[in-house]
């Protein structure tokens, strides 16, 4: 099978690809390798999967580019599979520059799935939500089921706007799509602008790191493993397959269905790393929630998704790759 993944030499996206490969697809990367953060992560990444042979193909490009995505597409039919994973990602810096966010999450989206209606074998496209989406809710844990109409970032805004177009697309056009609403994401590998590494390396600096709202903070933290796992679990499971009723269109939570104390989350760290925190105690900033929790029921029964990585586990794998990348 060929599957295109934009945000290729991303995170999660170069996780996938490669997860991909392995399995032995063909897979297509797309990715405009932006400055949001250093450029040389992103190329490590990316020679990771060009090492791999003909396998894999890279285009440079922005995913919001209608010419470039058209093209793309009109030259490789034979793409079955679309994972959408290219973003303007964090929640702090929707404040400091929206019109990104609108660019990257909006105008790509709606690129995205015009040029999947192009293709004739496509079987499925999956994209990237967040957990984000429930803004304001208080009920926890977060269920696919429970309103999400109180976004409290422009970066949340623009992950829900791309989940209500991926529903219309689905009615108008039948076109199998599946958003998965991921939690905040770890592991070897990962952005420079989420914890584990901008408090690994505070510790290993000697700097004081963050701790926003006085550390009353709880996260849902996810092992980009067990995230690969839900997102190729979900790309085999297109929801016509799964008897989905009117548009073939579903939502998931890709979480690890536990929320975790980030005293808890630093005290780990500190054991991985040999070094003490220096904490620097902060006010909540605005477009933050204190609580993430995914209630993962349909994920388990729809795509067999079961996260297997305790934070116990994961963090001092991210500390390890950490070193080793850093050269500690």
């Amino acid at each position: 099978m060929t599957v295109l993944v934009t945000g290729a030499a991303g995170f999660i996206g170069s996780h996938v690809a490669g997860s991909l490969l392995d399995r032995g697809d063909r897979v297509v990367g797309l990715d405009d390798l932006n400055a949001y953060y250093d450029p040389a992560l992103k190329r490590a990444r990316l020679e990771r999967l060009q090492d791999r042979g003909d396998q894999f193909a890279f285009i440079r490009a922005d995913a919001a580019d209608r010419a470039v995505v058209n093209e793309l597409v009109d030259a490789t039919p034979d793409i079955h599979g679309i994972v959408h994973l290219a973003a303007q990602a964090g929640v702090r810096y929707s404040l400091e520059n929206p019109w990104a966010y609108v660019d990257a999450n909006i105008h790509s989206q709606l690129t995205v799935m015009e040029a999947a209606r192009r293709l004739p074998d496509l079987k499925h496209l999956v994209y990237a939500s967040s957990s984000s989406v429930y803004g304001g809710n208080t009920k926890l844990p977060f269920s696919v089921d429970d309103p999400v109409d109180q976004p409290v970032s422009v970066y949340a805004a623009s992950k829900r706007s791309a989940e209500l177009m991926a529903q219309t697309y689905a009615h108008l056009y039948r076109l199998p799509m599946t958003g998965l609403r991921f939690f905040t994401v770890y592991g070897p590998w990962g952005r420079p602008d989420m914890a584990a590494y901008i408090f690994t390396k505070a510790m290993f600096e000697g700097q004081a790191i963050p701790v926003f709202n006085h550390g009353r903070m709880k996260r849902d933290f996810t092992y980009i493993d067990d995230i690969v796992a839900g997102v190729l679990a979900a790309l085999d499971r297109p929801p016509a397959d799964l008897g989905a009723p009117g548009r073939p269109h579903r939502l998931y939570n890709l979480g690890n269905h536990k929320t975790e104390d980030l005293s808890h989350f630093i005290a780990i760290l500190e054991r991985a790393t040999g070094r003490t925190a220096q904490k620097h105690m902060r006010k909540i900033q605005p477009g933050d929630v204190p609580a993430t929790y995914a209630d993962i029921d349909a994920s388990i029964r729809d795509l067999g998704f079961h996260p297997a990585t305790t934070i116990e586990d994961g963090l001092p794998k991210f500390v390890s790759w950490f070193r080793e990348y850093h050269r500690l």
